[in-house]
């Protein structure tokens, strides 16, 4: 059976803690012996052990030389990293203090257009704080008329688009208008003539009676027959038979 795993922790029994790290300790200085020999690496090994005595293993003649080399190494790298640093801080700086400055000018240069803080300026500062003002009241003046006739010319636009919308609309309600009237008087042409051709009809049915003048009292034969005749041929056309007199 392999060895077990043995946890990494504190050994609580003094006894076996100090053959452990006399075991640990030899096999330490061992492996660092092999890596400097295999590889030809330089290689300095300090152990200290809770009573305080030191142990060592180096590679070359002198430990020493090979902790300088390790100084040289390590701080030398900070030296330089904490000198770029200090440069780039210092750097960031000075363009800390021009923003500020730039910042303050001009903080003072509004106070000084809206009228404050103007006992320090001499003549020439006022007279040249007066001039600046004059252009940009100028400049606003302009930009105003700009902005009105920019909006005049836009209002008559949309004028020009309404007046063309109502003569639209106006085309629209004269030809409406018309097709109105029109229909009218085309309605009113067709009754008269329906009641023309109506009226010829109707003067048809009133046509006179054909009778015989003579006066005739009795019965009579050849009279009667010729009644009946005149009966017969009044059934044809329409007229209700009946005695004459």
């Amino acid at each position: 059976m392999g060895r077990g795993r043995v946890e990494l922790k504190k050994i609580e029994n003094k006894i076996n803690r100090q053959v452990t790290f006399a075991k640990r300790r030899n096999g330490l200085l061992k492996k660092a012996y092999e890596l400097s020999v295999l590889c030809e690496a330089e290689v300095a090994l300090i152990i200290f052990s809770t009573r305080g005595k030191l142990y060592e293993f180096s590679s070359t003649s002198n430990t020493l030389k090979t902790l300088e080399r390790y100084q040289k190494c390590s701080y030398g790298t900070l030296e330089v990293k904490q000198s770029g640093r200090d440069a780039n801080e210092e750097k960031f700086y000075r363009e800390y203090l021009k923003l500020k400055a730039k910042y303050e000018s001009l903080q003072r240069y509004q106070r000084h257009l809206l009228g404050d803080e103007l006992g320090p300026l001499n003549i020439d500062e006022l007279e040249h704080l007066e001039l600046q003002l004059d252009t940009s009241l100028k400049h606003i003046k302009s930009t105003r008329t700009q902005l009105m006739l920019d909006q005049l010319t836009d209002l008559q636009t949309k004028e020009k688009l309404w007046i063309e919308a109502n003569k639209g609309l106006e085309r629209k309600l004269e030809e409406i208008y018309a097709e109105n009237n029109l229909q009218q008087s085309w309605g009113g042409g067709e009754q008269s003539g329906a009641y023309s051709q109506q009226h010829p009809q109707t003067q048809g049915f009133f046509q006179p009676l054909e009778c015989n003048s003579t006066l005739q009292i009795g019965y009579d034969p050849a009279s009667s027959s010729q009644i009946t005749g005149v009966t017969s041929g009044q059934n044809i056309s329409g007229i209700v038979p009946g005695w004459m007199l």
